[in-house]
Protein backbone atom coordinates (compact mmCIF):
# COMPACT_ATOMS: atom_id res chain seq x y z
CA UNK A 1 0.00 0.00 0.00
CA UNK A 2 1.38 3.40 -0.96
CA UNK A 3 0.20 6.96 -0.40
CA UNK A 4 -0.65 9.04 -3.45
CA UNK A 5 -1.63 12.67 -3.83
CA UNK A 6 -2.95 14.68 -6.76
CA UNK A 7 -0.44 17.30 -7.86
CA UNK A 8 -0.55 19.95 -10.52
CA UNK A 9 0.51 18.21 -13.75
CA UNK A 10 3.37 20.71 -14.13
CA UNK A 11 4.87 19.36 -10.87
CA UNK A 12 4.66 15.60 -11.57
CA UNK A 13 8.26 15.39 -12.83
CA UNK A 14 9.40 15.86 -9.20
CA UNK A 15 7.72 12.62 -8.06
CA UNK A 16 7.15 8.98 -8.77
CA UNK A 17 3.88 8.81 -10.69
CA UNK A 18 1.16 6.13 -10.65
CA UNK A 19 -1.17 4.83 -13.32
CA UNK A 20 -4.16 3.44 -11.41
CA UNK A 21 -7.45 1.59 -11.71
CA UNK A 22 -10.32 2.36 -9.37
CA UNK A 23 -11.38 -0.59 -7.20
CA UNK A 24 -15.19 -0.44 -7.12
CA UNK A 25 -16.65 0.25 -3.71
CA UNK A 26 -13.26 0.70 -1.99
CA UNK A 27 -11.31 3.62 -0.59
CA UNK A 28 -8.16 2.51 -2.38
CA UNK A 29 -6.96 2.08 -5.97
CA UNK A 30 -4.93 -0.58 -7.75
CA UNK A 31 -1.58 0.62 -9.06
CA UNK A 32 -1.07 -0.64 -12.61
CA UNK A 33 2.33 0.92 -13.15
CA UNK A 34 4.76 3.45 -11.71
CA UNK A 35 7.21 5.81 -13.37
CA UNK A 36 9.96 7.63 -11.46
CA UNK A 37 9.97 11.38 -12.19
CA UNK A 38 8.38 11.30 -15.66
CA UNK A 39 8.62 14.23 -18.03
CA UNK A 40 5.56 16.47 -17.76
CA UNK A 41 4.02 15.33 -21.04
CA UNK A 42 4.77 11.65 -20.42
CA UNK A 43 3.19 11.11 -16.99
CA UNK A 44 0.38 8.52 -16.89
CA UNK A 45 -1.56 10.65 -14.37
CA UNK A 46 -1.18 13.47 -11.87
CA UNK A 47 -1.02 11.04 -8.92
CA UNK A 48 2.31 11.38 -7.14
CA UNK A 49 3.82 8.88 -4.73
CA UNK A 50 4.39 10.75 -1.46
CA UNK A 51 6.69 8.46 0.49
CA UNK A 52 4.37 6.58 2.83
CA UNK A 53 4.50 2.82 2.36
CA UNK A 54 3.30 -0.41 3.92
CA UNK A 55 5.13 -3.04 1.90
CA UNK A 56 5.26 -6.81 1.73
CA UNK A 57 8.73 -8.18 2.66
CA UNK A 58 9.04 -9.47 -0.93
CA UNK A 59 10.09 -5.93 -1.88
CA UNK A 60 13.56 -6.56 -0.42
CA UNK A 61 14.24 -9.43 -2.82
CA UNK A 62 13.03 -7.30 -5.70
CA UNK A 63 15.28 -4.42 -4.61
CA UNK A 64 18.29 -6.76 -4.56
CA UNK A 65 17.68 -7.44 -8.25
CA UNK A 66 16.69 -3.92 -9.30
CA UNK A 67 19.35 -2.24 -11.43
CA UNK A 68 20.13 1.46 -10.99
CA UNK A 69 17.51 3.61 -12.68
CA UNK A 70 16.83 7.33 -12.77
CA UNK A 71 19.85 9.27 -11.48
CA UNK A 72 21.85 6.02 -11.57
CA UNK A 73 20.26 5.08 -8.22
CA UNK A 74 18.28 2.01 -7.22
CA UNK A 75 14.74 3.38 -7.11
CA UNK A 76 12.04 2.02 -4.81
CA UNK A 77 9.58 3.09 -7.50
CA UNK A 78 11.21 0.63 -9.93
CA UNK A 79 10.92 -2.21 -7.39
CA UNK A 80 7.28 -1.32 -6.77
CA UNK A 81 6.70 -1.32 -10.53
CA UNK A 82 8.02 -4.90 -10.61
CA UNK A 83 5.61 -5.89 -7.83
CA UNK A 84 2.71 -4.07 -9.49
CA UNK A 85 3.29 -5.95 -12.75
CA UNK A 86 4.07 -9.32 -11.20
CA UNK A 87 2.24 -12.29 -9.83
CA UNK A 88 2.86 -14.37 -6.76
CA UNK A 89 3.81 -13.72 -3.16
CA UNK A 90 3.95 -10.00 -2.39
CA UNK A 91 2.82 -8.90 -5.85
CA UNK A 92 0.19 -6.27 -6.37
CA UNK A 93 0.46 -2.66 -5.30
CA UNK A 94 -2.43 -0.57 -4.05
CA UNK A 95 -2.67 3.08 -3.17
CA UNK A 96 -4.68 5.47 -1.05
CA UNK A 97 -5.21 8.93 -2.48
CA UNK A 98 -4.45 11.33 0.38
CA UNK A 99 -6.86 14.27 0.64
CA UNK A 100 -5.44 16.15 3.65
CA UNK A 101 -2.97 18.96 4.11
CA UNK A 102 0.58 18.07 3.09
CA UNK A 103 3.87 19.89 2.97
CA UNK A 104 6.99 18.71 1.14
CA UNK A 105 9.82 19.29 3.60
CA UNK A 106 12.30 18.48 0.85
CA UNK A 107 11.27 21.76 -0.80
CA UNK A 108 12.59 24.80 1.10
CA UNK A 109 9.56 27.03 0.56
CA UNK A 110 7.14 24.24 1.46
CA UNK A 111 9.18 23.54 4.60
CA UNK A 112 8.90 27.19 5.65
CA UNK A 113 5.15 27.15 4.98
CA UNK A 114 4.83 24.05 7.17
CA UNK A 115 6.72 25.63 10.07
CA UNK A 116 4.76 28.89 9.88
CA UNK A 117 1.37 27.19 9.48
CA UNK A 118 1.90 24.74 12.31
CA UNK A 119 3.43 27.37 14.59
CA UNK A 120 0.53 29.76 13.95
CA UNK A 121 -1.90 27.04 15.07
CA UNK A 122 -0.17 26.53 18.43
CA UNK A 123 -2.17 27.74 21.42
CA UNK A 124 0.88 28.99 23.33
CA UNK A 125 2.22 31.38 20.68
CA UNK A 126 0.02 31.24 17.56
CA UNK A 127 -1.71 34.57 18.09
CA UNK A 128 1.55 36.36 18.92
CA UNK A 129 3.18 34.88 15.82
CA UNK A 130 0.29 35.98 13.59
CA UNK A 131 0.43 39.50 15.03
CA UNK A 132 4.18 39.65 14.46
CA UNK A 133 3.78 38.34 10.90
CA UNK A 134 1.18 40.99 10.06
CA UNK A 135 3.54 43.70 11.30
CA UNK A 136 6.49 42.15 9.48
CA UNK A 137 4.65 41.92 6.14
CA UNK A 138 3.54 45.52 6.39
Amino acid sequence: MIALIEVDPSQISAYGCADISVVAGEDYVRVNSLVEKPAVGEAPSNLAVIGRYVLHPAVFGVLENTPPGRGNEIQLTDALQTLAAGEGNGSGVYGVVFKGRRYDTGDKLSYLKAVITLASERVEFGEDLKSWMKAFVN
